[in-house]
């Protein structure tokens, strides 16, 4: 066991301290952001909205999200990543504390759509900032912990949430959000004010390709759509899943979910560290991670006993291990050749589309087919998403042989 410890412990060894601040400010701010959660709750039981028209706001949420991660890329190639991630923590804490008056239908719509084309001008600034804190060796290493922190900071954000609610109402909720903003702000500056912080791998490109004609980019931008569409699944249409065929309780669905949590935590960094040393190209480890995700799916469409649950939660867990750090470093790597900010822009951009779709498209399905048609459509688009990978693998190979 002390082994295992010592052994896990080497593989965080080698990343940059700014890199572990900035894991910190981000674990600050997602962990802060613990309204979201609870914003279907607090709309319709303190607000009185309807469910459609909080489907309305949910979508007002995933506009203003696209928007802010593309004025964010274009804001960072202009006046840098620090500048870019304080102005957005800033003004996102005010804006969160703002929000709670805000009582209209309305008003909300236009209050979340603002919130969130501020707040997500932070991601790519904060990709950018990643790969110029990072040892070139180490990019992958380093988007993986990010994504450790951004997992703790959803795991404890809802659940300080939660006793902030019953202590001092929905109220407490944004003004924490706010304050957590602000201090994250306050710690940004003392920590990664460019005069102290140390840059590893800043990239300046005279002549940079525009995004818009990268080819290969785009083959792998419909594959990331294509893998946050079915991954998002698991946070709308199959909790549904779990309690209406499996008759499961709240308590066994927040195990299942927490057993994703715990193996990720555990098991991310030390599979991350040993696939790097493995001799595969990162599309060739993204489409290993979406066949897994696929399959998560795959095997819920027979009626099997309820253990086969578990099964497709891990295989899920295994995907989003592998396919998350190595589409991210794939992006790091194909913006040294254009403008960093607008790649890491439209990365965030998928995904942001497939939270406008994702939910609403699955809740349909489920409504309108069931849950097993359901299962075999997103199992069908998933193996497309694959091809699509496939497609980007064979193109690489070929755009290398050429240079």
């Amino acid at each position: 066991m002390k082994k295992l410890y010592f052994n896990y412990l080497e593989t965080f060894k080698g990343l940059s301290t700014e890199v572990w601040w900035l894991s910190l400010i981000t674990l600050i701010n997602r962990a802060g952001t613990m309204v979201i959660p609870f914003m279907s709750l607090y709309l319709t039981k303190s607000l009185g909205f309807t469910v459609p028209d909080v489907g309305w706001i949910m979508t007002c949420f995933g506009v203003g999200s696209v928007l802010g991660s593309w004025l964010g890329g274009k804001l960072t190639d202009r006046i840098g990543y620090y500048k870019v991630m304080a102005v957005s923590l800033f003004l996102t804490g005010i804006l969160f504390v703002a929000l709670q008056y805000v009582t209209t239908f309305a008003g909300f719509c236009i209050g979340i759509f603002l919130v969130m084309l501020v707040a997500d001008t932070f991601r790519p600034a904060m990709f950018v900032a990643l790969s110029a804190y990072s040892k070139p060796e180490n990019k992958t290493r380093s988007v993986t912990l990010i994504r450790l922190a951004i997992n703790l900071g959803f795991t404890a954000g809802p659940a300080v949430g939660g006793l902030i609610i019953t202590s001092i109402g929905y109220h407490g909720l944004f003004w924490v959000d706010g304050i957590t903003c602000l201090l994250a702000v306050l710690l940004l500056i003392q920590v990664l004010n460019p005069k102290k912080a140390r840059v590893f791998d800043e990239v300046k490109v005279e002549n940079p390709v525009s995004v818009y004609k990268d080819k290969p980019f785009w083959i792998f931008f419909i594959a990331m759509f294509i893998f946050g569409f079915i991954f998002l699944q698991y946070f709308s249409t199959m909790p549904l899943y779990y309690r209406d065929v499996y008759h499961l309780t709240e308590l066994e669905i927040g195990l299942l979910f927490g057993l994703n949590g715990f193996v990720i935590f555990a098991l991310e960094m030390p599979l991350i560290k040993w696939l790097e040393t493995v001799n595969y190209s990162k599309p060739a480890l993204m489409l290993v991670g979406l066949f897994l995700t696929v399959l998560s799916f795959l095997v819920l469409i027979w009626s099997l006993p309820v253990g086969i649950l578990v099964v497709g939660m891990l295989l899920m867990t295994i995907g989003e291990m592998i396919a998350f750090p190595f589409s991210n470093a794939f992006v790091i790597d194909r913006a040294k050749k254009g403008n960093q900010g607008e790649y890491m822009a439209f990365y965030s951009i998928a995904f942001s589309a497939a939270h406008i779709f994702g939910h609403n498209s699955g809740m349909q399905m489920v409504d309108k087919i069931g849950f097993d048609n359901t299962w075999s459509l997103i199992t069908a688009l998933g193996f497309i998403g694959v091809l699509c990978l496939w497609i980007l693998m064979k193109v690489i190979k070929k755009e290398k042989k050429t240079v």
